[in-house]
């Protein structure tokens, strides 16, 4: 396999067109079209985790963090990042990463913390706007079916766990074909009415050139009428945090005492406890601490995140408790979710999830 062909599969679960504006998702340095020898899976990328490529063969390196964030103007070894971008290239690996891209899949990061916590009934905390489009078109009604059909094969027409999803109203569609035309029905020069069915779906924004590739090929129409409309609707399968359940409460010490062995953290950052039970859990891996009041509207006992600053703690007001349990914990498991996806198609190469130990902080 090509290099290209195993980050399409990560793309394929993690689109890059959703992630943050700030963020370096993708290829950081390297050659697309190399055969694979081997991946090194990381959370981030350090120098000694390029020593390990080396060391093991790998060629490509998939992190988490982008390694490359600001700009980069200069390659001379001043810092950790150029040394570790002049060593991936004089050993022609390549370094990709996947970042809030996989923070916002409704299986990705968040979502794997929570079935590591035995979380049930699991819904995204907070779900992004502006994904999603309506496209409306017009068809004769004999034709109606082939172009639904063609619609929903390019990715149109879901709506949460149903797909197949249109709205179809009857009229009539007038027009007159100038010469040059070929119309499909109707005379040259001639009005003309036709029987349509007015058709809409919605569809994901990231899709909407497949999707009109597909009406236009479908359509019977020389030149089909079609419009796009931007929709502001959350959608719930993408989007940061989960929030979900436990199976049985637990007291709030005993939950906490069950969270650290979770994340394996030398200590959680906590609000006082409040003497209630812990039934409703809402967590985000990654930087979440902006998300501590979409938790308490969900009625959440406990939010999980991490990088709370001191004042943001006093925000809690006794509503919630707040557990704070360190940045590369919270995101610990996305090397599991890059070790599945990549393992999956059978691939004749090794699949190493590194040894290197990158958190940057440590307890005492």
């Amino acid at each position: 396999m090509k290099i290209k062909e195993v980050t399409k599969n990560i793309e394929d679960f993690a689109p890059l067109a959703y992630q943050e504006e700030y963020d370096n998702s993708g290829f950081q340095v390297g050659m697309l079209d190399a055969e694979v020898t081997g991946v090194l899976i990381t959370i981030d990328v350090t120098e000694a985790v390029i020593d390990e490529a080396i060391e093991k063969r790998c060629n490509l390196i998939i992190a988490h963090h982008p390694l490359i964030f600001g700009k980069l103007k200069k390659i001379i070894g001043r810092n950790a990042v150029e040394r570790c971008v002049a060593k991936a290239i004089k050993h022609d690996i390549t370094v990709y990463a996947c970042h809030t891209n996989i923070d916002k899949m409704s299986n990705g990061v968040s979502a794997r913390f929570a079935r590591e916590l035995g979380l049930k009934n699991c819904r995204t905390l907070v779900p992004e706007g502006g994904l999603l489009e309506k496209l409306v078109t017009f068809v004769p009604m004999a034709q109606a079916e082939q172009v639904r059909q063609a619609l929903y094969a390019a990715g149109a027409g879901h709506i949460g766990n149903y797909d197949h999803c249109s709205y179809n109203l009857d009229g009539k569609g007038t027009f007159r074909a100038s010469e040059g035309c070929r119309p499909f029905v109707g005379e040259i020069e001639a009005d003309h009415v036709e029987p349509e069915t007015r058709i809409e779906v919605i569809l994901k924004k990231k899709d909407e050139s497949r999707v009109v590739e597909a009406l236009v090929e479908a359509h019977p129409y020389e030149e089909p009428a079609y419009d796009l409309f931007a929709l502001q609707n959350r959608y719930d399968r993408v989007g940061l945090g989960v929030v979900g359940e436990l199976e049985t409460e637990m007291d709030e010490e005993e939950f906490l005492r069950h969270l650290k062995g979770i994340v394996e953290n030398g200590g959680i950052r906590h609000t006082e406890l409040l003497g209630k039970k812990v039934k409703r859990v809402a967590l985000c891996g990654g930087s979440g601490a902006e998300f501590l009041h979409d938790a308490i509207g969900e009625a959440a006992d406990v939010y999980i995140s991490c990088d709370f600053k001191y004042h943001q703690f006093f925000e809690a007001e006794k509503k919630i408790l707040i557990a704070d349990v360190g940045h590369f914990e919270s995101e610990r498991f996305t090397k599991e979710i890059f070790f599945e996806i990549v393992s999956k198609n059978n691939p004749k190469f090794a699949i190493y999830i590194s040894s290197c130990k990158t958190n940057p902080i440590n307890y005492i």
